[in-house]
């Protein structure tokens, strides 16, 4: 028999960085030395005092349902948090957990989008934007970004790329691949684009907010433009932060009607997150933020270290990321050039696959981030592998013809 899949899910391509961290497993359990900055994650443990919250909560039998959009508790300290970071008064009930911030834009697009509907993505971006999109039956609208300008979304670009159908525009900041940060004024000028459009939305992805260099720090839409908070949903999570990737664990703030609708979905899919990593989430944000200023300050060494050795590969050209813990060099100098064995390197996904195969580096292909010509190579892994894997990819690189 043969299984007859549905429109949505054959139009959709899987994840690029999943598939990426799959094929590094793969070539690893064959015996072969790989060195991964395809990694999307940090490489830290989860703070212990975090996992030993966990511990106690299981211990005492918090192993129940939780309310689908999250325990009182976490969602009101949720609420402080944003209140402070954020600059908004947010309630407890305009704030919903997910399992994890993707689930959360899943149902944010499910919630809203019909048939047609827009949804302004600037490129690079995160690899499953555009395809939650098509998902839930919208159409996304893909707006390049320039190196010069930081990677960031204009107010001249977005006002081009508005029309009637416009349902949702997506900010991600720090942003994944790029690494852009908007400061102020910049949130600013979008938000006075956005003042005659009343019917467009606004998601902020604020999941790499702690991880911002040198002198940039990083501001939500809303402390910005107070006026928009009524359309903005503000997504984050603890993945990134709190180096709980494994846990799954997110949260959404914004409208009222919206968070209501999202806990619907929610209701009718998973039920709720799971009540042990809502006790660790809970532990997170009561407990010492020692770790997340620790942990900048590691990956702002590393990416200095990283900068400057793909600075110095011939033929690559990178901004230094101004967040996240992702370079995402040019490497357009490189393409049409030939391999040892005299295959033509015609683009990124040909560089991509022969970094893996003659130097043992596995990376992201700028392409599947809305920007070919580039590649994407995360330092959040130690210093000792990212001085290896970087002298790998010269030596690679210069084999090039």
């Amino acid at each position: 028999m043969t299984v007859r899949l549905s429109r949505r899910v054959t139009r959709m391509q899987p994840s690029a960085s999943i598939a990426a961290k799959q094929r590094v497993t793969e070539l690893q359990a064959q015996g072969k030395e790989i060195i991964d900055f395809t990694i999307g994650e940090p490489d830290m443990d989860t703070p212990a005092h975090i996992v030993q919250g966990a511990i106690d909560a299981m211990r005492g039998g918090d192993t129940h349902y939780t309310p689908t959009a999250g325990v009182a508790p976490l969602r009101q300290a949720i609420a402080d948090k944003l209140r402070r970071d954020a600059g908004h008064d947010y309630t407890a009930a305009q704030v919903i957990v997910g399992s994890g911030a993707k689930q959360l834009i899943n149902e944010s697009f499910a919630a809203t989008l019909d048939d047609g509907d827009e949804v302004i993505v600037p490129a690079p971006y995160w690899v499953s934007y555009p395809d939650i999109v098509t998902l839930y039956d919208g159409v996304p609208v893909v707006v390049p970004t320039t190196a010069a300008n930081d990677f960031k979304l204009t107010p001249q670009a977005l006002a081009a790329a508005l029309t009637p159908r416009t349902r949702w525009v997506v900010l991600n900041a720090p942003g994944n691949p790029g690494g852009a940060i908007y400061t102020r004024d910049e949130l600013r000028a979008l938000a006075d684009v956005l003042a005659g459009h009343p019917e467009v939305m606004v998601m902020t992805d604020d999941i790499y907010e702690y991880l911002a260099y040198d002198q940039h720090r990083h501001v939500n839409l809303v402390a910005a433009a107070p006026e928009l908070a009524a359309r903005t949903l503000l997504i984050n999570g603890f993945s990134k932060s709190y180096a709980m990737t494994g846990w799954r664990i997110g949260y959404a703030a914004g409208p009222q009607a919206l968070i209501n609708a999202m806990g619907k979905l929610i209701g009718q899919s998973t039920t709720c997150v799971s009540s042990i990593a809502q006790a660790g989430a809970l532990t997170a944000l009561k407990g010492d933020q020692e770790f997340i200023e620790e942990t900048r300050q590691v990956y702002e060494h590393r990416r200095d270290v990283m900068h400057k050795a793909v600075s110095a590969i011939p033929g690559v050209d990178c901004r230094l990321p101004q967040g996240a813990f992702y370079l995402f060099p040019s490497v357009q100098a490189l393409l049409g050039k030939r391999t040892p064995g005299g295959q033509v390197v015609a683009d990124d996904r040909d560089l991509v696959m022969y970094l893996l195969d003659e130097a043992g580096v596995a990376v992201m292909d700028g392409s599947a981030y809305g920007m070919p010509g580039h590649l994407r190579l995360s330092f959040a892994t130690s210093l000792q592998t990212i001085e290896r894997g970087c002298a790998r990819m010269a030596q690679a690189c210069a084999r090039l013809a």
